[in-house]
């Protein structure tokens, strides 16, 4: 079953069930988006990701960064990461996706797709060190992409476009009973950051 969904607003849960995830639509309008774009290609330290997968290295042209209030150390694919402190444009979004979604956050992880090809596969971000089901909020700037959803059992799907400027956000029991993922795209795309601001229990 494939389900789809253009609702906005908080009061809106995109899934059917088993989870919680709401849309907010572009939050940052394209001026102020396309400054924070630019900002965090120039001033985040990117580094690609690795991950050990059935006792194999792997790093991906996929970039990623990891930042935090403290240096919290956050483990995903068999590795370690150790969170840098703030900046000054981290700080500003956090409060801008804090106020929307009412909740608070200690960190964020970024991710740096250069075009079209790299994506992320079916995943869940159920990591010890994160706060049982706290909230996941994803922050989008740079090309839109395909965003989607499938459940652990059922298989049932949802996707939906994230624009530039635009907020999701993920809580409850999402992680536990759905997989998330960003797919490869035949269609020519420019540079995407998404940041997920999430809350760490140190």
């Amino acid at each position: 079953m494939d389900l789809f969904s253009n609702k906005l607003g908080e009061g809106n849960n995109l899934l059917p069930y088993d989870g919680e995830v709401y849309y907010y639509g572009q939050v940052i309008k394209n001026q102020q988006a396309d400054f924070f774009l630019k900002q965090l290609l120039n001033t985040i330290e990117w580094r690609n990701d690795e991950a050990i997968i059935f006792g194999k290295h792997i790093v991906t042209k996929r970039k990623v960064a990891w930042y935090a209030q403290a240096p919290y150390e956050y483990t995903y694919s068999n590795t370690t990461k150790k969170a840098l402190f703030w900046t000054q444009e981290l700080q500003e979004l956090k409060a801008i996706v804090e106020k929307l979604t009412g909740e608070k956050y200690n960190s964020c992880l970024l991710n740096l797709y250069h075009n079209e090809q790299e994506s992320m596969a079916w995943h869940s971000d159920a990591e010890k060190k994160l706060k049982k089901h706290g909230a996941i909020a994803s922050l989008s700037f740079g090309a839109e992409r395909l965003f989607a959803f499938k459940h652990k059992t059922t298989k049932a799907k949802v996707s939906l476009v994230l624009p530039h400027g635009s907020l999701l956000m993920m809580k409850g029991t999402t992680q536990t009973h759905w997989l998330h993922r960003l797919p490869p795209t035949k269609y020519k795309k420019s540079v995407r950051i998404n940041l997920t601001f999430r809350t760490i229990i140190p």
